[in-house]
């Protein structure tokens, strides 16, 4: 049983949505440090300048964990991000099959950052048609805190043999660890693909949005390299 491991992120991009599919579960880690201006609680789509940020303003004090990060609601973020998401992909040629559930959702009275993002991301696993399950880790239960006997303790929580890491882990994990509880460290491989885009020459490493108005029913697809 593959395991996926990774800090809820506000409308991720592409890589996100690869590693999600290519596990059997996948944990949110939403008990680790919250980090400002990362991709916790901002992302990027495209207008006509180019790549632009969407940012979830945040209460948060130094050492708050995700979980506890509640959202800045005297700042109106969901309609500048309704609004910004409209003038960017309005004229897209899949942006009337979904926009309607991502207003939906955006205009919901979100209070956690936490909530917000996983909700977006099981919103855009569904689009996807993605059958991954999904659990949160500060429901199953209390882990080390130290990085690889964390993610350790919740892959074995949950049963599961191998445990799917970002191509970024081989430069910080200890992968004997692992070895020693059983565990196989795969670490994924993921090439962003090119795909057709509103407003000239493509810009990578957007929100997964960018793909979906875009390419529609055929995001999938392009994420896992077919296309």
């Amino acid at each position: 049983m593959i395991i996926a491991i990774h800090q809820p992120q506000y409308l991720p991009w592409l890589g996100y949505f690869d590693k999600i599919e290519r596990a059997d579960a996948f944990v949110f880690l939403d008990t680790v440090q919250f980090k400002k201006n990362e991709f916790q609680n901002r992302n990027r789509i495209k207008g006509t300048n180019g790549g632009q940020w969407l940012t979830v303003p945040v209460l948060q004090r130094h050492g708050q964990r995700i979980n506890e990060v509640a959202i800045n609601n005297t700042d109106k973020w969901r309609k500048k991000h309704i609004t910004a998401v409209t003038s960017c992909y309005g004229k897209a040629p899949f942006f009337g099959e979904y926009f309607g559930a991502f207003e939906e959702l955006l205009s919901r009275p979100w209070e956690g950052l936490s909530s917000l993002n996983m909700e977006t991301v099981r919103l855009i696993a569904s689009i996807l048609k993605i059958e991954t399950i999904f659990y949160t880790a500060s429901e199953l239960g209390d882990f080390l805190e130290d990085r690889d006997g964390r993610l350790v303790g919740i892959v074995k929580e949950l049963g599961g043999d191998t445990y799917l890491a970002g191509a970024g882990g081989r430069e910080y994990m200890d992968t004997s660890v692992y070895a020693d509880s059983g565990i196989e460290v795969v670490f994924q491989d993921f090439k962003h693909p090119v795909y057709p885009q509103l407003f000239g020459e493509f810009v990578p490493y957007l929100s997964v949005v960018d793909l979906l108005f875009n390419v529609g029913g055929s995001s999938l697809d392009y994420i896992r390299g077919n296309i």
